[in-house]
């Protein structure tokens, strides 16, 4: 399934919270480069939840951010417009309350 994306192309809807988009001015080779540094992260994220091993996990997610942040997912957005930022809020509780409330159901993901 495609998840529904704002008109303005900065989020994507997932189960009725905003996720910020991967910065679209990267150049493919930088975007599929760091896609491929997301996978040891995660996966470090996971071991250490299996282990509790707290102190790897803190590590992992530190990681896991920065390529995130590099993605432009994370830290400081990357458009130019001065626009708040509203990643992982929920939908219906932002300027966006409009654009969400004309989504169907199934596009929402959830009530």
């Amino acid at each position: 399934m495609k998840h529904p994306v704002t008109p303005d192309g900065h989020y994507f809807l997932v189960r009725r919270r905003l996720w910020r988009m991967t910065n679209p001015g990267l150049d493919g080779i930088t975007r599929d480069h760091l896609v491929g540094r997301l996978v040891a992260p995660r996966r470090a994220v996971r071991d250490a939840n299996k282990a509790a091993d707290h102190e790897a996990e803190v590590t992992a997610r530190r990681t896991l951010d920065e390529v995130k942040q590099a993605r432009g997912e994370h830290g400081p957005v990357w458009w130019d417009v001065g626009s708040l930022d509203l990643n992982r809020r929920v939908a219906k509780n932002t300027l966006g309350a409009s654009w969400y409330a004309k989504l169907n159901h199934s596009e929402r993901g959830g009530p």
